[in-house]
């Protein structure tokens, strides 16, 4: 479940309260999901990942804005996401610790549809089974878009998007 989902259905109506006791066990921390996609981008320093800054913690802004994108940290499925922004923008932030600055990524559209090309994107998911020292790849999510972002939301008028699982021969 993610909380800000529920924030969009102002008349829900289910058979439980989230402050019920119940004998259950979290599969992960909730805030887990938010640390693992984005607050761990500014630690990781590889070819693989695009270069990342927690806004509060730079004295200068990069002088290239424009191959930059700016991300609140707790958000999710693109929400609040800036592609184009100046100086300006990052100034007017209040709460700069809660965003973090990314170079922008750009997606090639190498699959071809009978509208055009298509972008992917594949993330690779993973559970860390107790008593095991490393975790397991369990499933993928191929996601395709035509937009300027990737996700069902910023795709609704295109043709030959959305996502879906991937097979592949081992």
């Amino acid at each position: 479940m993610i909380f800000d989902e529920l924030d969009t259905l102002p008349d829900l109506q289910t058979e439980f309260r989230l402050t019920d006791d119940a004998d259950v066990e979290w599969l992960a921390h909730p805030n887990w999901f938010f640390r693992i996609s984005k607050f761990s981008l500014p630690l990781l320093h590889s070819p693989f990942v695009p270069e990342s800054f927690f806004l509060h913690q730079l004295s200068a802004y990069p002088d290239d804005l424009e191959n930059y994108v700016l991300k609140p940290l707790f958000s999710f499925a693109g929400q609040g996401v800036r592609l184009n922004i100046t100086k300006a923008d990052l100034d007017a932030i209040v709460n700069k610790e809660n965003f973090l600055l990314q170079r922008k990524v750009t997606y090639e559209p190498v699959l071809q549809s009978p509208s055009g090309g298509v972008k992917v994107e594949l993330r690779m998911m993973y559970i860390w089974p107790k008593g095991q020292d490393r975790p397991k790849l369990v499933i993928n999510l191929g996601r395709l878009s035509k937009g300027e972002m990737i996700g069902v939301r910023y795709n609704v008028d295109v043709d030959w998007v959305g996502s879906s699982i991937g097979y592949f021969e081992i």
